[in-house]
């Protein structure tokens, strides 16, 4: 049998079978039993799948009343995207049904298998035209922030090709913002150098990682810059009040037997969560 051929976007699926992909991977969610791979089934998957397969499962959540938080960059190691063999980060959803609060609480029950990793964090203070310039991007942002992703796949083992994670969503499942402390954390009122600062990744009162936000795609800014090209591609932009978290400079860590994470980025603050059974 002839492999299949690919459509004029780049997919080799029928929207049929993507809306049969979004609903499995939506149930495993809402059921914490991991699937396996789509690719296992569907060798042919490619790319521009993963992306109609992700949005469907967006348009299922909450039964189709999920509320827009922002978005989120994955494979922001430029080792990472080697390994895998792409060029530019990964692109996710963020709902505001994902979002924990600072100091709060999560229950690990509530995933299939959990991890979490420390984010550099922007809140945008007004749109952004997918052509702008670096420095207008920046401009744009009204806040960085401090901030934890959890991440869950919800493939079994937590293993998948890269078209598997685009349609799972790039295993967004939840995320952390931490506040500004005593002094705004406006980009523009702190003149902060995003490009190297330091992060230090705590786990259980335990520093388990340092590392600096130079390692997110050689600072957060490229980062938020890529991902306005991204979805400028896509004729998509970002808007006033999204936030975008950049990526994680050290790697995740599983929620299994934790109490307590916390990441602390030089000049911006901490944020912090519990977590339960």
């Amino acid at each position: 049998m002839g492999s299949a051929q690919p459509n004029r976007d780049g997919s080799s699926l029928a929207a049929d079978v993507h809306a049969h992909c979004a609903l499995a991977l939506e149930q495993a969610r809402l059921q914490r039993q991991p699937i396996r791979q789509l690719t296992a089934d569907h060798p042919e998957l490619q790319v521009a799948d993963a992306v109609a397969i992700a949005a469907a499962g967006i348009a299922l959540r909450n039964g189709g009343a999920a509320t827009h938080a922002g978005w989120k960059l994955g494979l922001t190691s430029r080792a990472k995207m080697a390994q895998v063999g792409v060029f530019a980060p990964i692109v996710g959803r963020l709902c505001q049904d994902m979002r924990v609060d600072d100091h709060g609480t999560v229950q690990r029950s509530a995933y299939c298998h959990p991890r979490i990793e420390p984010e550099i964090a922007f809140l945008l203070a007004r749109d952004i035209d997918p052509n702008a310039g670096g420095a207008e991007i920046l401009a744009a942002v009204g806040m960085v922030l401090p901030g934890l992703e959890i991440i869950d796949s919800r493939y079994r083992d937590f293993r998948f090709t890269l078209p598997d994670v685009i349609a799972d969503n790039t295993s967004a499942a939840g995320f952390v913002v931490g506040g500004p402390g005593e002094s705004p954390s406006g980009l523009r009122a702190r003149g902060l150098e995003l490009g190297n600062l330091g992060v230090i990744f705590e786990v259980d009162g335990v520093q388990v990682d340092f590392a600096s936000t130079a390692a997110i795609l050689d600072g957060p800014a490229h980062a938020l810059v890529s991902l306005v090209r991204s979805l400028g591609a896509e004729g998509q932009r970002l808007r006033a009040g999204d936030l975008v978290l950049a990526g994680a400079p050290v790697a995740a860590v599983p929620l299994a037997g934790v109490r307590h994470v916390r990441v602390m980025v030089e000049g911006l603050g901490e944020a912090s969560v519990r977590v339960e059974d």
